[in-house]
């Protein structure tokens, strides 16, 4: 398997299904569309649909029904980046190699795309429903289990709760347990989101779909800590955005607390336990395993 290639094929076709669910630019709202498509289409890995993809193909699953929450995942995913990149949080002016939307849009604007974009991803979410592949009573179940994922997963007890924590405690020393919980939800719950809808669309047993969420939170926490040892150690060309925002922000990081080397042993051995539970799945995982090993050694 050349992994670049495959990489790119299933990056491509996450682009594609992105693409195919985005909202018109027309009528009143048209300002609204355009900046939520500018956001959108800022390029980034498209990871979490990937994710999802993958587990959902691990499972067995090979029809389009997974196609809608894919995009969904990508637009809670966007939807986070343009508030965490506001003045009022991160303040930063550029993401993925071109300005931020608040600084081509303005604040107010960039606040309500944000805001639309998480309404739209649960809107694009529930088309799932209407598909072809969706009918029968086992099917509408499995998307209805995915929907409360899909909402647990980024509520307030997910990614909204870790960002909440997060701003809540900016610029105050971390104990390790409360980074510990801002990485699970802010980052991992995500990651964990994705993979587990793959997994239940593609009608995974509970149990499997535990193990699915187990290897998602290491590989969440492994993506986060290695982020914020490339804010040490990275350059803003190689990664498209600023470096150095967790020291000039006074940001609690594992590489504050433990030190570079011993982050990036925290990544390694992530990796590791979450490649060990995935072996313990059924169904092809070659893919899976070489995008973890790939996110533990980026440089971007």
């Amino acid at each position: 398997m050349n992994f670049k290639e495959e990489l790119q094929m299933r990056t491509e076709l996450a682009e594609q299904v992105i693409r195919k669910y985005l909202p018109r630019e027309s009528g009143f709202s048209k300002k609204m569309a355009e900046a939520v498509n500018y956001s959108m289409l800022a390029g980034g890995k498209r990871l979490r649909p990937v994710f999802m993809y993958e587990t959902y193909r691990m499972f067995g699953g090979t029809e389009k029904l997974v196609e809608p929450f894919m995009a969904a995942m990508e637009m809670v995913h966007t939807h986070s980046l343009i508030h965490d990149d506001l003045p009022a949080l991160d303040n930063d002016e550029y993401r993925r190699g071109r300005k931020t939307t608040h600084v081509v849009y303005g604040e107010s604007a960039a606040i309500l795309a944000g805001d639309a974009l998480l309404n739209y991803a649960y809107e694009t979410a529930f088309t799932a429903f209407d598909m072809e592949s969706a009918r029968g009573e086992g099917r509408q179940a499995e998307i209805a289990r995915a929907l409360q994922i899909l909402g647990r997963k980024t509520g307030i007890h997910g990614m909204l709760g870790g960002q909440g924590v997060d701003v809540e405690n900016d610029g105050k020393p971390l104990s390790r347990e409360m980074l510990d919980y801002i990485y699970e939800n802010k980052t991992s719950a995500l990651i964990e989101c994705a993979m587990m809808i793959g997994a239940v669309l593609a009608g995974a047993s509970g149990e499997e779909t535990e193990k699915i969420e187990q290897a998602a939170s290491r590989i969440g926490i492994a993506f986060q800590i290695q982020d914020d040892i490339l804010d040490v150690t990275g350059s803003s060309k190689e990664l498209g955005k600023a470096v150095g925002s967790d020291e000039k922000n006074h940001k609690t990081t594992y590489v504050t607390l433990e030190g570079i080397e011993k982050a990036g042993e925290k990544v390694r051995i992530l990796t590791d336990e979450a490649i060990g539970l995935l072996q313990e799945l059924p169904g092809e995982k070659e893919f899976l395993t070489e995008l973890l090993i790939s996110l533990c050694t980026r440089r971007k």
